[in-house]
């Protein structure tokens, strides 16, 4: 999930790890039914598969760290960042002396039609949790040693520290957490509450109701975690109740809400027919009224996006000056987005 910046995450000692390596590969379940074949060995795959040899497994969270931010994109991002710095040059080469093969300058060259994304967000890694007889159990990426070349997913033996952010009172049987999410909402709660402003986070998500949401996005189509790792976006959905837990009642929440009624609230159909009057040009009409759509639509963008809003207490407790007739309390003003927008 994405949000706003990328903090340390949990994970197993090696020697922890060291004591038991047999249990490791104990109990385990497939990613799925991808045959071997589709499973070409990227560079990161190799990267991967040493990693876990030397280290033992690891978890979900780091496996999207080292995916996401392996030093090919890193590196990449370096060049654009100079590139940017001496004024966006159209003619732009990139020369590895001593290259070998030229596999390092080929994974620059392959990750940098996503450089654009990477700049302009962070992704929040999770660790995945599961239910079982013993207990929560926490889910670690491990080779599998029946197949070459291959990742699978295996049960922690014992309990790991994601484990404590797990509610006593959780009923479902797969939990994802975000240590990395917790850490950026506290900060964001205790500024707000200290020194005002407010927060607004829209992404895909639930408010506690979704169990398994983990997946992974090649050339816009869905695309096994576990497959060709270093090709694929990797993201799974906020889980809003789990920010508003972190949040400490710091400050106030509000939503999370879908995206079709957060801009509904914002005036969007207003802002529409004003464009719509302005437009004489037919294909531009049509550009407004698809790009309504992809927008509003429940079965596109309109419920699948959610706002969720995090406020100073006082701004929901309304302004000494601002009372009701009717009312001796203070009369809060409406929140944008989360109520209807006063047009004055």
């Amino acid at each position: 999930m994405r949000v706003l910046a990328k903090v340390g995450a949990w994970r197993l000692s090696a020697a922890a790890r060291a004591v038991i390596p047999c249990l490791w590969r104990g109990k385990y379940f497939s990613s799925g039914k991808d045959p071997v074949e589709n499973n070409p060995a990227t560079p990161m795959l190799r990267h991967l598969m040493y990693k876990i040899k030397s280290t033992g497994p690891i978890t979900v969270a780091e496996y999207m760290k080292e995916v996401l931010t392996n030093p090919a994109k890193l590196l990449g991002i370096w060049f654009v960042s100079e590139w940017m710095a001496t004024g966006k040059p159209a003619a732009f080469q990139l020369v590895e002396l001593g290259p070998g093969r030229g596999t390092l300058a080929g994974d620059i060259l392959r990750v940098f039609s996503q450089l654009g994304s990477v700049l302009k967000n962070c992704d929040i890694s999770i660790h995945l949790v599961e239910k079982t007889p013993q207990g929560w159990r926490e889910v670690f990426v491990d080779i599998d040693p029946q197949v070459s070349d291959k990742l699978r997913f295996v049960l922690a033996p014992c309990a790991t520290p994601a484990e404590a952010f797990i509610q006593h009172d959780e009923t479902r049987d797969h939990v994802e957490v975000s240590p990395d999410a917790g850490v950026i909402i506290q900060e964001l709660s205790q500024r707000i509450a200290l020194t005002g402003g407010a927060a607004l986070i829209a992404d895909y998500g639930h408010d506690g109701t979704k169990t398994d949401t983990f997946r992974g996005f090649c050339g816009h189509k869905l695309h096994d975690v576990l497959i060709a790792p270093g090709t694929a976006d990797l993201t799974a959905d906020v889980d809003f109740s789990y920010l508003r837990r972190m949040a400490q009642e710091k400050v106030a929440s509000l939503g999370p809400i879908k995206q079709q009624t957060f801009l509904k609230n914002m005036g969007i159909d207003v802002r529409l027919k004003v464009l719509l009057d302005k437009s004489d040009e037919p294909s531009s009409r049509q550009q407004l009224l698809q790009g309504y759509d992809m927008l509003m639509n429940p079965k596109k963008m309109g419920e699948r996006f959610n706002f969720f809003a995090l406020l100073p207490h006082q701004r929901l407790r309304g302004r000494s000056h601002q009372r009701n007739d009717c009312q001796s309390k203070p009369s809060p003003s409406p929140v944008a987005g989360f109520s209807e927008l006063a047009w004055q």
